[in-house]
């Protein structure tokens, strides 16, 4: 479980980094390209499925039951982000120092992905019905849908304002 989020933490650090440091186009749907709460979710999304595919190599048993829960779980994933970065203003009101910007950050990166293994690790105990997968692959589409198409063209909304 911890070594899960501790791959996630560091492919998490490479996406908000990447574009910025290489300018390379093509990682634009993956890569964070600014600092609004959008992008921080993009790079959630996209560091925790590819923390899945590293997941599933590293494996040495393949499971049958392997991809809907870990699909299920990326795509939850940035509303665990969501949900645990506001419990900090939700208590505590603006924080002005970065140094509590950074820890909070990286603990709510590490949290996020702990809720998620979890969620997937229980998920994978049960056989889930055909209407079930059914919605998490559309769940799990529309998601990738979401987060490439505004990685180019951002709508005006709060979510995509950086602030």
């Amino acid at each position: 479980m911890i070594w899960k989020a501790l791959i996630f933490l560091g492919v998490y650090a490479v996406l908000h980094f990447g574009y910025e440091l290489s300018g390379w186009e093509f990682l634009r749907p993956f890569c964070g390209v600014d600092e609004s709460v959008f992008e921080h979710l993009k790079i959630g999304f996209w560091a925790y499925l590819f923390t899945n595919i590293i997941e599933y190599f590293l494996s040495k048993r393949k499971k049958f039951r392997f991809w809907y829960p870990r699909l299920f779980s990326t795509t939850l994933l940035p509303w665990f982000i969501v949900l645990i970065w506001y419990m900090l203003p939700a208590f505590f009101g603006h924080i002005e120092s970065l140094a509590v910007d950074l820890v909070w950050a990286f603990t709510v990166t590490f949290l996020s992905a702990i809720v998620a293994v979890v969620l997937e690790k229980e998920l994978e105990k049960y056989s889930t019905g055909t209407a079930f997968k059914f919605t998490i692959a559309v769940l799990f589409v529309l998601s990738v849908v979401f987060y490439t198409v505004f990685s180019f063209e951002k709508p005006w909304i709060d979510l995509f304002v950086e602030p």
